[in-house]
């Protein structure tokens, strides 16, 4: 038996995932700068590949449902 979360659910979710997303980045850049500015700009990979993962989350929240193909 599966349970469904509903749409409400769904995009408070995303909500709380992007809230995390941005103060995590946030955090890391100020680091960055802080400490090692004149070097590599390091947080960006954790922006990029964290976004990729962001984008797929809101991507399903958002896109239009599938039927179900179960038999």
């Amino acid at each position: 038996m599966r349970s469904t979360k509903s749409e409400s659910d769904k995009k408070w979710a995303l909500r709380i995932h992007l809230l995390f997303y941005v103060l995590a980045n946030l955090a890391q850049v100020v680091v960055w700068m802080l400490y090692d500015p004149e070097h590599f700009f390091w947080p960006m990979w954790s922006i990029v590949f964290w976004g990729v993962g962001l984008a797929f989350h809101a991507w399903s929240v958002y896109s239009p449902l599938r039927p179900d193909t179960e038999h």
